[in-house]
């Protein structure tokens, strides 16, 4: 199977350009700055299995169009099929439905990590929420001096549950994932780098791009059966674990979601102003 537009026909929030034998995927929204609604969280796993099975294919470069990799999920879009759940006397039925749609989130951004290919990140500007959930199932990742990443959820009164607690652990070690899953804080590209999120910044959106297509043509180079073999080699080390992980935090979310908590972040998100949490 080649990945190409004829075999991956009608794709809205994702574009795939195949040069030699690297991929470049590109986040296209199309929400402003990308944020990530129900076509993106279709065609993503569609996207990284096309690439998975295409032998032309020898590694990838994920970025984002515009000046933003992501704003994270889309939530005006997203939300509505989760009404039952906020209702506030939600009972199985709801649950259930809303834990099989958190698992098919957490597929489709497994899907990077499944992916044979390796996979390189490339930020500029905002990756916020699912956005780090996104960069953190990569392989590689690589920013922009105006790159800012946030995991955010935790001011949304919402446990994350697409992968970055599951992921960035071992990307950057464990204190440092609770301060930034605990104060949903921002950080700029130079103390992502220090951390160990990305492996080097750039000094525009165009070095970076640069950068990323030689990385991945370096990469490529290699023989690569070899090449993913030592991805699936790497992985072994970690996957029982985040799979243990993202089952967990599926149930977790499933059970202790619905809250006046989210249902004032919510609202405040719609109305633009700071919320006002009360632990209810």
């Amino acid at each position: 199977m080649t990945a190409t537009a004829d075999n991956l026909p009608g794709l809205v929030s994702l574009k795939v350009d195949i040069e030699g034998h690297v991929a470049e995927v590109t986040l296209l929204g199309p929400s402003k700055g990308n944020a990530m609604g129900p076509d993106f969280w279709r065609e993503l796993p569609l996207v990284m299995g096309a690439l998975d099975a295409d032998p032309q294919v020898r590694a990838v470069v994920l970025t984002g169009s515009g000046a933003h990799f992501s704003y994270g999920l889309d939530l005006p879009a997203m939300m509505g099929g989760w009404a039952p759940l906020l209702a506030g006397d939600a009972l199985a039925g709801p649950r259930s439905e809303f834990h099989t749609e958190v698992r098919r989130l957490q597929a489709a951004v497994s899907s990077i990590a499944e992916c044979r290919k390796p996979v390189i990140a490339a930020v500029s500007g905002w990756c916020i929420g699912g956005g780090v959930d996104v960069v953190t199932a990569a392989d590689i990742r690589l920013a922009s001096a105006d790159a800012k990443f946030s995991v955010r959820e935790v001011r949304v009164a919402i446990v994350a549950d697409i992968g970055s607690l599951q992921r960035l652990a071992p990307i950057i070690g464990e204190g440092h994932v609770r301060e930034l899953a605990l104060t949903g804080k921002d950080i700029d590209a130079a103390r992502a780098e220090k951390i160990g999120l990305v492996n080097d910044v750039y000094p525009d959106q165009d070095a970076l791009l640069k950068g990323a297509r030689e990385l991945a043509g370096e990469i490529a180079a290699n023989p690569p059966l070899v090449v993913q073999g030592t991805k699936q080699v790497l992985a072994a080390n970690t996957e029982r674990q985040v799979a243990d992980g993202l089952r967990y935090v599926a149930a977790w979310n499933s059970a202790f979601l619905p809250s006046k908590d989210l249902g004032e972040a919510v609202q405040a998100f719609m109305e633009r102003r700071k919320p006002e949490f009360t632990g209810e």
